[in-house]
């Protein structure tokens, strides 16, 4: 009788701690335990974090930290975290919140457009993704990667076709810059080569034309005259005698591309630069800009025409006036003169 009534407190002892550590079990991986209000959080955990630096992330989202740190070091995440971008719900349990954090980086959009110089790019990605615009620059400038894929410091801007591309966020700058080199060469496919060819231009060379085109006129429906007006000039062996190489060339001697030119003068059609198209004949060595694809395809669809010249259109503004001979250009010119003048714009 004795014994039995010590084996039925055993049970009882048995079943009370099975039911702590049941309801302890619970409670770690099973209990809500976000602290937001929103549907969703989004969680960025950086390369090579720690427990520590994963605290320091977590602690606002989360009711109670140390949970989840048991549930992460019952599951070995712990010693096992993954960077990326995350996305946590409302009323996630930790374990929940640890296959989300193991199993869940998400792609993130990375856009950019418009950039005029490899560092501005760099500085535009470094916002959208891990790589800081250091690491960035240097995986875009590498030498080695120029001179193995046709590029170099003048053409490298043109491999970077500006439209919007999932990346993980925790890529890499080496691993961002080579998938835009197979984006690059999916863009620029046959048909697109095939138009470069019929014009005389390489892919490359049609970047350059293209990033003068989209500086001359934000106008798309335009941009298919402007570029025949260069593409004749090229075929008469005319000077391009494009404002925005000069204004490129400009800042590209003084270092600083923030500064703000609305007007070339003629002492700036002097400036000894390959990229003035007033001083030497034919295409720039490289873009002056990132043109989008709208520019790149105008040139590669242009408009046959027999225009030579044209000017801003001042009684429509936005557009350009063109013309097919210097004596009719000239009276053109004439109007923009006076109205540029009317506004004092000296610079």
């Amino acid at each position: 009788m004795y014994i039995k009534k010590i084996i039925v407190a055993i049970v009882l002892i048995g079943l009370i701690v099975c039911g702590a550590f049941a309801y302890m079990v619970y409670g770690v991986f099973f209990t809500p335990n976000t602290s937001f209000n929103n549907e969703k959080a989004y969680v960025y955990i950086p390369t090579n974090s720690t427990i520590a630096d994963l605290q320091t992330i977590l602690e606002p989202l989360v009711k109670d930290f140390s949970s989840f740190k048991s549930a992460a070091d019952r599951k070995k995440y712990s010693i096992n975290i993954k960077a990326g971008k995350y996305v946590l719900k409302k009323g996630m349990n930790n374990n929940q919140i640890v296959g989300a954090l193991r199993s869940g980086n998400t792609p993130v959009k990375v856009a950019f457009n418009n950039q005029e110089t490899i560092e501005n790019l760099a500085g535009r990605i470094a916002s959208q993704i891990e790589p800081d615009s250091v690491s960035l620059l240097k995986a875009f400038k590498n030498s080695d990667f120029l001179k193995d894929n046709g590029f170099n410091e003048d053409t490298m801007l043109g491999m970077y076709v500006p439209n919007s591309y999932e990346f993980f966020w925790n890529v890499s700058a080496e691993g961002f810059r080579n998938k835009m080199l197979k984006e690059y060469e999916q863009f620029w496919n046959n048909s697109r080569l095939t138009k470069a060819k019929a014009i005389g231009l390489t892919n490359k060379e049609v970047v350059a034309l293209a990033s003068i085109v989209h500086k001359e006129t934000a106008k798309v429906d335009e941009r298919p005259r402007v570029a025949g007006v260069y593409l004749n000039r090229l075929r008469k062996g005319i000077l391009l005698q494009a404002d925005p190489t000069v204004i490129y060339a400009i800042k590209k001697q003084t270092g600083d591309f923030n500064k703000v030119i609305k007007r070339v003068l003629y002492k700036d059609l002097e400036l000894d630069s390959p990229y003035n198209t007033y001083k030497y004949e034919g295409l720039p060595p490289g873009p002056i800009a990132m043109p989008d694809i709208s520019a790149i395809d105008a040139v590669l669809n242009s408009e046959k025409h027999n225009y030579i010249y044209f000017v801003a259109n001042v009684e429509n503004f936005g557009y350009h006036k063109f013309a097919k001979t210097l004596a009719q250009h000239n009276r053109n010119k004439e109007q923009y003169i006076r109205w540029i003048n009317s506004k004092k714009i000296n610079r």
